[in-house]
């Protein structure tokens, strides 16, 4: 197992290369002088840009620039440093605390209404409730976030509070704790829970017609031990991989749920940072947020030797 790890995050240094590499590129390519934007509208000193330009590599071929970028990453786990003279890893140090925050509030809100509503249509597949939840799944994926967001920052924010007196859902800031993440953590995850939805109902279903399910019925199991112990954790294997993947989605999909809610977390600074031009903080966010796509990757495989002990890995 432990060979199995190394060799894992092994090959995941060139996917965090080719990652990067690609954002510097996009970034690099983007027209205007993020040196000249610093000034606003006046006019900066042209002997002064020179010296910024000279300082921040700007005037390097872009190969060169990201040289001197990733080796500070992968020697001295340095991001850099903001036009503003400002270390990338200080910026971001509260900010993706708020975003995790709220990426793991949604993960859990997803795990929990997701899998319990695909259980739930799986166990009555064919009725009318298992076709009341497939129709509100399609609803939670047809509608845009920005829509979702807005109507539930209304609806559950402004009019329940003028309706019970009740400031149950706040709609700004994380002044209020953890109930500052709970109506973003469900609009970030809307669309996910559709899609978990279906694939917990989807799994759970074939499960449900395999041979070892009708052999553990008929040796008297009750429905619920067969259902629990017997047909949930097989169907468990690709429900990990999809939340495992998507925890890096959520993380990644939460800019335009921080800018509804103000939320000062990375969506929000990396919005700010590409019109700025800012590649070392637009750069080193998307390496922090490959980072977790690689070790919850990883954590999903070495997950599936527990959930199913035919799983062995070299």
């Amino acid at each position: 197992m432990g060979r199995y790890i190394i060799r894992r995050l092994l090959q995941s240094i060139p996917v965090l290369l080719g990652a990067t590499l690609l954002i510097f590129t996009v970034v690099f390519a983007l027209p205007g002088d993020p040196i000249a934007a610093l000034a606003g509208e006046k006019r900066a000193d042209p002997n002064i840009v020179a010296i910024l330009r000279e300082q921040y590599h700007l005037n390097d071929p872009l190969l060169l620039q990201y040289w001197h970028y990733i080796s500070g990453v992968l020697f001295r786990a340095d991001l850099g440093v903001t036009f503003a003279d400002v270390p990338v890893s200080q910026i971001l140090a509260g900010k993706f605390q708020v975003t995790l925050n709220l990426a793991i509030t949604a993960l859990i809100i997803e795990a929990l209404v997701g899998v319990g509503l695909g259980l739930w249509a799986a166990l009555r597949r064919g009725g009318a409730t298992d076709t009341m939840i497939l129709a509100s799944t399609l609803l939670l994926i047809s509608v845009p976030t920005l829509v979702s967001g807005f109507i539930l920052q209304f609806m559950l924010g402004v009019k329940l509070k003028q309706w019970t007196g009740l400031d149950v859902f706040p709609i700004a800031g994380i002044s209020d704790g953890l109930r500052s993440y709970l109506l973003p953590g469900f609009v970030l995850a809307g669309v996910s829970i559709a899609y978990l939805t279906r694939l917990t109902r989807t799994s759970l279903a074939e499960t449900l017609r395999a041979d070892f399910i009708r052999t553990a019925t008929a040796k008297g199991l009750s429905r619920r031990r067969v259902v629990g112990r017997h047909a949930l954790r097989n169907a468990l294997i690709p429900l990990i991989t999809f939340l495992g993947a998507d925890l890096g989605n959520l993380m990644g999909g939460a800019v335009i749920t921080e800018r509804i809610f103000n939320l000062p977390g990375v969506g929000l600074q990396l919005f700010d940072s590409v019109y700025l031009r800012e590649q070392s903080m637009v750069v080193g966010i998307v390496t922090i947020l490959v980072l977790i796509y690689i070790l919850a990757n990883l954590a999903v495989d070495l997950m599936y030797a527990v959930l199913d002990p035919r799983i062995r890995y070299e």
